[in-house]
């Protein structure tokens, strides 16, 4: 098939430009899309020197599928472009997430949705991915009726200026400098925490805590599902961790849970306090895996089970779930 990129040049765009390497997806002509500041780059892709074009409405035509690693505004203005030339796009933005018409998929959850589209499928937001993939497979032993999650989110949530921010900073403490000028976060990320990821939106929620709760009911078909979010930016350089509690429609037992996770494709579970076993962001780095641990009874909400995840947001929460996606189309 004929493969695009749209914003080929971002962190999200370069890794999934490495997934349809590593995923050895059969292309027979890939175009790499950008911005004009980019236009002329070469890129090479399995031995193949690849010119990154300026993006236009006209760069679509002959393609099957488009990868979208742009942001909200771009999104909406290519869409209409991308279905014209009769191509799917696989957006990554949250431009169309909540949009009836449009499925919202992570493959292992409910790959099924994906035949329903017309022309778009979305993509969810990263701690949305990683958070679903955790508790699905409870979900489907003892139905989630309430959830209640923290979101730890490393710098790099916020692009490849995110990641320098954060390494600035540290430089600048290192080597007793003036701090740099904040661009990135509205306060010092180094060796601080900032509880506030997105812009203000309805009953003093942010829109990414927003995003936690309407898109895990729409992916997992559970509509009734109650849930809080506090999202939270953390000197992390890659890969987000969330803190979970489910209150459940049975009570299930400790072992049941555990046994729940291990069933969920590419999940692992990290759970031996004792032997200080647990999930970790180093060590999902850089994987497309999710890894579940701390599982223990919560004993607040009603049958309630607590657990702490990881993943690693730019792959499995972004660039590979994408191209799972295209490899299920």
């Amino acid at each position: 098939m004929n493969v695009g990129i749209l914003g080929a040049t971002g962190a999200v765009g370069m890794q999934m430009l490495e997934c349809l390497k590593e995923r050895n997806i059969n292309i027979n002509n890939l175009k790499l899309l950008a911005s004009k500041n980019s236009a002329g780059q070469v890129i090479n892709f399995k031995g193949n020197d690849i010119i990154i074009e300026e993006t236009s409405e006209n760069s679509f035509t002959g393609l099957d599928v488009v990868l979208g690693a742009v942001e909200n505004e771009f999104a909406k203005e290519f869409a209409p472009a991308i279905k014209k030339a009769g191509a799917v796009f696989i957006d990554n933005s949250s431009a169309f997430r909540m949009d009836t018409n449009v499925p919202l998929v992570v493959p292992e959850i409910n790959k099924e949705d994906i035949k329903n589209h017309n022309g778009i499928i979305a993509n969810p937001n990263c701690s949305t991915i990683i958070t679903c993939m955790a508790v699905y497979g409870i979900h489907k032993v003892a139905r989630i009726k309430t959830m209640i999650a923290s979101t730890y989110q490393a710098v790099s949530g916020a692009g490849v200026y995110g990641i320098k921010s954060l390494e600035d900073e540290l430089a600048a403490i290192v080597n007793k400098r003036p701090m740099p000028e904040k661009n990135v976060f509205p306060y010092q990320i180094a060796y601080n925490c900032i509880p506030s990821i997105g812009s203000p939106s309805s009953d003093n929620y942010t829109t990414e805590e927003l995003k936690l709760q309407n898109e895990g009911r729409k992916i997992m078909h559970n509509p009734n599902m109650n849930v809080t979010c506090t999202c939270i930016r953390v000197p992390v350089l890659r890969s987000h961790s969330i803190s979970v509690s489910l209150g459940l429609e049975k009570n299930i037992s400790i072992e049941e849970a555990k046994a729940a996770v291990v069933r969920m494709p590419n999940v692992i579970l990290e759970d031996d306090l004792n032997n200080k076993i647990y999930p970790m962001p180093i060590n999902t780095t850089n994987k497309d895996i999710v890894s579940v641990g701390r599982i223990r009874k919560d004993y607040v909400l009603e049958n309630g089970i607590a657990l702490w995840c990881s993943g690693d947001q730019i792959r499995k929460g972004a660039a590979t779930n994408a191209v799972q996606i295209l490899e299920n189309l």
